[in-house]
């Protein structure tokens, strides 16, 4: 299959559907659950983060639509919600937190810190790519 065809066979609104579930898993993941934790590994405060807000969800909106764009691509259009559950497992582990990992250990950033943000994609490339296969 030619990437036109690939193209053509994405669901535009499993695309958005996945990349909003990135949101919403967010919220939860640095609010709720690693919130207070996050932002002091960070050294941030609730004032510092509000100045940028709209820019920063703004920008992680285009962001997590690319990726659930060509997370598609790469599950493919016949696929299942379990095997895109674990491509995107697969994807969010094995490129992006390890990534992540190299990154951190050069910056000499703490593990927590890592387990949280390499945690948070894990999980969420994990759920787009659950509703990405469900959907194709």
């Amino acid at each position: 299959m030619g990437f036109q065809e690939a193209f053509e066979n994405l669901n535009f609104i499993a695309i958005l559907v996945a990349a909003l579930s990135a949101f919403f898993i967010g919220g939860i993941w640095y609010s709720l659950l690693f919130g207070k934790q996050w932002m002091k590994l960070h050294g941030f405060t609730e004032e510092q983060l509000k100045k940028t807000a709209g820019k920063v969800f703004g920008g992680s909106f285009v962001l997590a639509f690319i990726i659930s764009f060509f997370l598609a691509m790469f599950i493919g259009p016949n696929s299942t919600g379990v095997f895109g559950l674990i491509a995107g497992f697969m994807a969010g582990a094995f490129f992006v937190a390890a990534a992540l990992g190299i990154t951190y250990l050069f910056e000499r950033r703490p593990l927590v810190l890592f387990l949280l943000d390499g945690g948070y994609h894990i999980v969420t490339f994990s759920v787009m790519g659950f509703i990405l296969g469900v959907w194709s």
